[in-house]
């Protein structure tokens, strides 16, 4: 596998093409707002000094990498950028039309009731609250201003002592959505600074040595220019520090 190394952060390139790259975005890297420091930018400078590695890719130097869609610094995962206009375009198109699946791993606290379903097979809850377009907080998750209908699909993957493990899908694609309904739903992901409360993350750093967001961007899938069947990119395996709190807590007893 291709890594970009910038200093001590390593940013694994899980797949690449004509136009475009997806990469593993590490926790705690912002993606265009800190230029000389950001993950575009990175990337870009990466690229242009190691052109024989990515023979494919065809950078359009005047147009740079950008961000095909949002990660919140906090959150890890696969992250899709577009390194030419057309390519960014084709791309924007389907996350505009709701096209792209996207899937995450999130720890939350606290086991969550599994939803009631008339079909024992679908094990799919929905979030259904209704958030504005700006992100609130840990008092107001659901924001200010007029509120837009949003879906957020959960799964249980397991549960240890203190938390449960769920794989999400996003159908709309509100700031902050799965953070915000999480709160809302009275189980924040663990290590939310934002959402979550200030005696759950000092708990986390001092006891467990996690200090990050446990959300992941598990899986992207959409389509490539000229070819019939979406692509999936998915990362390797959920981050090292989600595992082991998880993990961890399994051999804690209840309290």
């Amino acid at each position: 596998m291709i890594t970009i190394n910038f200093k001590s952060i390593q940013i694994p390139v899980l797949a690449f093409g004509k136009g475009w790259l997806a990469v593993d975005k590490p926790a705690g890297l912002t993606v265009h707002n800190e230029p000389g420091k950001d993950l575009c930018t990175i990337a870009h400078d990466y690229i242009q000094k190691n052109p024989s590695i990515f023979k494919q890719l065809y950078l359009d130097t005047d147009f740079g990498i950008h961000p095909v869609h949002r990660l919140d610094r906090e959150t890890s995962g696969v992250l899709l950028l577009a390194a030419d206009r057309d390519t960014f375009r084709f791309f924007s198109k389907q996350f505009e039309s709701h096209s792209v699946k996207k899937q995450y791993i999130a720890i939350l606290h606290s086991p969550i009731t599994p939803p009631e379903t008339l079909n024992l097979d679908d094990r799919w809850g929905t979030w259904h609250w209704q958030l504005s377009k700006e992100a609130g907080g840990r008092k107001n998750p659901a924001g200010s201003g007029k509120k837009v209908p949003c879906e957020t699909r959960y799964r249980i993957m397991d549960q240890s002592a203190h938390y449960t493990m769920v794989e999400i899908e996003l159908l709309t694609g509100r700031k902050h959505q799965i953070r915000r309904h999480a709160k809302l739903a009275k189980h924040p992901v663990v290590g939310d600074n934002r959402y979550g409360s200030d005696r759950a993350i000092k708990f986390l750093k001092e006891n467990c040595a996690f200090d990050r967001l446990g959300l992941h961007a598990r899986s992207l899938a959409f389509e490539l220019l000229d070819e019939q069947e979406k692509q999936t990119i998915e990362t390797n395996d959920i981050p090292i520090q989600m595992r082991e709190l998880f993990e961890n807590d399994r051999m804690t007893p209840e309290s």
